[in-house]
């Protein structure tokens, strides 16, 4: 499956990979309940630890795998959006929710209506379970990712859930119980994740990373397995870290990326009123810009990712290179979808990686650079970020790329970035905006500049 999804594809499917984990985790957890007291009750008991460590699984397990499949919907544009489907897109969307909610009610009807032999509890329990279920499911057909008192039930909901682990731990024989924990922990999960914006996606991937290891470890205290404890704890430590370093570098706390809201506020100027100076560009002015520039950095952003233009940005670089011209990367931490994308993207298309230049490091320089050529950033370009202190992104660190001589901007539109704040650097009187598709875009630049030589 790896070798067959493109590389600009990879954050999807780390997050889907993360959901098996956590799926796998929760399962396992549950087997092993079954096993010890179901209808394959062995008479053994569980220890404490087993018991926290099976709560553990079936909460962490059941947020890491909705809150990845989310995550994977999200950047494959088919959930939380207003948009007409494609029907690859609608048959994934309405099938997951579909199979969601029938798998709980599927566990509840027979439990709650038809088994003589349950208990009263027992019946409440599942029915409660098929409900949570349900609800989960209802959740992953939202239109928008946010909506009234969503904050207020996520809190709600993880309260429950924790309530529901320790009441587990107190009576791990319940099985219903189990399951009405599973969905609760399904239902926080949507919620954690539906609302996180595309600019937080890459803190996200690498949180929900993290869940999948520390529940992975869980599940090898359920069974008694050393090598699963080992393996999730580094899988669970090193995506904890990662995503410390991820909010450090957007200046953002958790809760804020969890909680938090990116958008437009009542005082953020409209996109009318910052545009009005925008100036646009062709690849042939652009080519006569180059032919004298001695210094460029070029920083790539989603949009290069989408067009799969890293290969021909390569081709660009090499060609000014040849021209004398001094080219270099410069890579903002959070920039794509994923940690280090275009890191991935630039190395599989053999970029020198010593033309990488991290954010920190070529920020200080940005005023000596010639042209800078912005490929497909948004919000990491944007110097609201430092102007502006009620700005949602007020404080996130960006590449200061409006401090350059000459910035391009190459973009399809004017449309906001993940933030949803219009960018003043597109209007700037030292930019140039060449509206057009990524790759389109570069092809068309080394025509021109092979002309003009």
């Amino acid at each position: 499956m790896a070798t067959r999804v493109k590389m600009t594809s990879m954050p999807e499917m780390v997050g889907i990979l993360n959901g098996f984990g956590g799926g796998a985790s929760v399962l396992v957890a549950a087997s092993a309940l079954i096993a010890i007291y179901g209808i394959l009750a062995t008479g053994q008991q569980m220890g404490l630890q087993e018991k926290v460590a099976t709560a553990a699984s079936a909460i962490i397990g059941s947020i890491t795998f909705f809150g990845s499949y989310v995550a994977f919907g999200k950047l494959a544009e088919f959930l939380a959006v207003k948009w007409k489907l494609k029907p690859w897109q609608s048959a994934i969307k309405y099938g997951f929710s579909a199979v969601t909610a029938l798998g709980g009610l599927a566990y509840a009807v027979p439990i709650a209506f038809l088994d003589e032999s349950a208990t009263g509890r027992d019946r409440l329990l599942a029915g409660l379970a098929g409900l949570a279920f349900v609800v989960a499911g209802a959740l992953l057909l939202l239109r928008k990712d946010r909506f009234p008192g969503m904050n207020a039930l996520k809190w709600l909901a993880a309260a429950a859930a924790v309530a529901l682990g320790a009441w587990l731990v107190i009576d791990p024989s319940n099985l219903p119980l189990y399951w009405l924990l599973t969905g609760v922990a399904a239902i926080v999960g949507v919620l954690l994740t539906i609302s996180i914006g595309g600019a937080d996606m890459p803190v996200a991937i690498a949180l929900l990373n993290s869940y999948s290891g520390i529940a992975g470890a869980a599940t090898g205290f359920v069974i008694n397995n050393s090598v699963l404890i080992v393996a999730g704890s580094l899988v669970g430590a090193s995506g904890i870290i990662l995503t410390q370093i991820m909010c450090k570098a957007m200046n953002r706390s958790m809760v804020n990326v969890l909680f938090g809201t990116l958008g437009p506020t009542s005082e953020t100027p409209s996109a009318d009123e910052t545009y009005k100076t925008v100036k646009a560009t062709s690849a042939d002015e652009i080519a006569m810009m180059l032919d004298g520039a001695q210094r460029v950095v070029i920083v790539p952003g989603y949009g290069m990712a989408v067009s799969q233009a890293q290969h021909t940005v390569r081709q660009f670089a090499a060609l000014l290179e040849e021209r004398g011209t001094n080219v270099e990367y410069a890579i903002h931490p959070v920039a794509g979808r994923m940690p280090g994308h275009m890191n991935v993207l630039l190395a599989e298309a053999n970029v020198d990686y010593e033309k990488l230049r991290e954010m920190d490091d070529i920020n200080g320089e940005m005023d000596q650079v010639d042209v800078a050529i912005v490929i497909g950033a948004n919000d990491v370009v944007n110097p609201v970020a430092e102007t502006d202190p009620k700005s949602p992104i007020a404080g996130m660190p960006i590449i200061q790329a409006h401090k350059a001589k000459t910035v391009i901007v190459v973009k399809r539109s004017l449309s906001p970035g993940f933030a949803g704040i219009p960018n003043p650097l597109f209007a700037a009187d030292n930019c140039l905006m060449f509206f057009s598709d990524g790759k389109k875009a570069i092809q068309d630049l080394i025509t021109a500049v092979k002309e003009s030589s």
